[in-house]
């Protein structure tokens, strides 16, 4: 494998920081990486808040789910989906604008992804370690409020950046051959290959918590499938401008 692949490759969450702080000058760097990632018609629909204010990370930490990382990390950033200013730009630029349609919260949603994704690979290519933070729309109004955003702006997820203080395994994933079709979607060896990686993430667990864990990867998705996950955030949303028409 060549160094990018194998880097990709090796990812790992990472929930423990030393308290040696990035330089100012890479942390601008990985920026200006997160920035060369794709985007849908060169609209750039995010916006990303460095949040530096260490009583607002306490804040956002609990908001989040009580993850300590988030004050903890050397920085914090928030990952936000943004249609302001592109359609601003436009309607100044004379366009009648549609503001709210599904399309436009999928474009900025897929747009934050991308570019939030880079700045993990440029940060990790530095031996930094990097934590999404999913939880942030666990209460989206909340520090929405905190980041003073305005409508047309939400919050997709943080992501915590800093020198690793643990050096966890790589976490299996499923094979290739369970996700990668071809020319059909196809699922008649699902069952089997699901059932022989729940085994694989049995082991894994067991191995990483020195026997404290027995489960796997389906018994870990059953939370997801049994309550109504977020509900709250489809009136955020709207709530938001985005009407999802």
């Amino acid at each position: 494998m060549n160094p990018v692949i194998e880097l990709l490759q090796s990812h790992r969450s990472i929930r423990k920081f030393t308290e040696r702080k990035i330089p100012r000058e890479l942390f601008a760097e990985l920026i200006r990486a997160g920035q060369s990632a794709a985007t849908s018609s060169h609209v750039q629909a995010y916006s990303v808040i460095h949040v530096v204010n260490p009583d607002n990370r306490q804040k956002i930490a609990a908001l989040a789910g009580g993850q300590t990382y988030v004050a903890e990390s050397s920085d914090f950033l928030v990952f936000c989906a943004d249609m302001k200013r592109s359609t601003e730009a436009a309607e100044r630029a004379g366009a009648e604008v549609v503001r709210g349609m599904t399309e436009q919260l999928l474009i900025a949603s897929v747009d934050t992804a991308l570019m939030a994704q880079n700045v993990a690979i440029a940060a990790e290519s530095e031996g930094l370690g990097i934590c999404y933070i999913g939880g942030i729309r666990n209460n989206p109004a909340e520090i929405s409020d905190i980041l003073r955003l305005p409508e047309h702006v939400y919050p997709v997820f943080g992501m915590c950046l800093g020198y690793p203080d643990q050096n966890p395994e790589v976490k299996p994933r499923l094979p290739v051959e369970t996700i990668l079709k071809e020319d059909y979607y196809q699922d008649e060896k699902d069952e089997g290959q699901v059932a022989h990686f729940d085994e694989t993430m049995r082991k894994y667990y067991l191995e990483r918590t020195g026997g404290n864990k027995e489960t796997n990867w389906s018994e870990q998705l059953k939370p997801l499938f049994t309550t109504k996950l977020r509900p709250h955030m489809k009136d955020f949303l709207q709530g938001k401008g985005f009407k999802m028409q």
